[in-house]
């Protein structure tokens, strides 16, 4: 059974299961896991670690429109390092302090692999689940997609710099409270764009037309591919395309919401804001220029 096939299986026992987080009251509680083999390349610094495992939980919590307050993380290793753990911190703390929350604290253990579990806690009296997308909104995308893909390739080819720096995201807590009063469902791309529309419209009961023009490609993406053998331009461009539709792991957020609303949102957000599509009937399906959208994107354990 793969990550998908358990999250079905617990769609059934869990009510909350199938949104970014779960909310209880007015709080939003989201958990995630993250090994060294499968989420960390080799030459990812622990500072980087620290950054990215907690803000991909502080990702969820802006999924969710809300304020971000608090992330703990529970860190387990081989041994305990100093500087290295120290580093950790430094990153957890950092990436909490740059979306207005707070990193206090969690647990240590020893693994036989670099481990963290880190959980986030977010505030909002008015959450943005994945089920209100309704026929005639527009899709919106935040920043851009393939900045997690491009950190991939930077690392393979041991540009570590650049790469640590690609990986290191900021999650969009702040656009999540600007878009929360116009979205009418809202989630994050960590699984790629193709696959997120995929789960927003089996959530909403919806279909997507999506324009491949408009879809915000990373230009650092667009770098590391051009230094590949040389290709046409329309591969070239087809392949990019591919990578930033399906690699995921970028933590931009994908919403819907009434068109007149795009530009009093844009005017107040402090990253982009792309109209790639628009919602449909569910008898439309899901497409990219006219043509069928396949469900890829990135999965656990694979």
């Amino acid at each position: 059974m793969d990550e998908r096939a358990a999250l079905a299986l617990l769609e059934d026992r869990l009510e909350p299961v199938g949104d970014d987080a779960a909310v209880v009251d007015d709080l939003v509680m989201t958990t995630d896991m993250l090994h060294e083999k499968t989420d960390f390349p080799a030459g990812t610094t622990r500072y980087t670690a620290g950054w990215r495992s907690v803000g991909a939980s502080l990702s969820d919590v802006a999924a969710m429109g809300a304020r971000a307050k608090a992330a703990v993380a529970a860190y387990a290793a081989p041994t305990f390092d100093a500087d290295e753990l120290e580093a950790y911190v430094r990153g957890a703390r950092d990436v909490c302090t740059a979306v207005g929350g707070e990193y206090v604290g969690g647990d240590l253990d020893t693994h036989e692999e670099f481990t963290v579990a880190t959980t986030a806690v977010g505030e909002t009296s008015d959450p943005v689940f994945r089920s209100g997308a309704q026929p005639g909104d527009v899709v919106c995308v935040t920043g851009t997609l393939g900045r997690s893909a491009a950190a991939l390739e930077r690392f393979e080819t041991g540009d570590l710099e650049r790469a640590n720096h690609l990986f290191r995201f900021e999650p969009r807590v702040r656009a999540g409270r600007r878009l929360a009063p116009e979205a009418t469902a809202m989630m994050d791309s960590s699984d790629g764009l193709a696959r997120s529309l995929h789960q927003l419209a089996a959530a909403s009961a919806c279909g997507f037309a999506i324009d491949r023009e408009p879809i915000p490609v990373d230009p650092a993406l667009e770098a590391v591919m051009e230094t590949a053998p040389a290709i046409d331009d329309e591969t070239f461009g087809n392949a990019v395309l591919e990578r930033a539709v399906t690699f995921g792991e970028d933590f931009e957020l994908v919403c819907t919401m009434p068109e007149n609303a795009v530009s009093r949102v844009r005017a107040s957000l402090e990253c982009s804001l792309s109209i790639v599509g628009r919602v449909l009937e569910a008898d439309a399906g899901i497409t990219l220029d006219g043509e069928e959208l396949p469900d890829q994107g990135y999965t656990h354990g694979e």
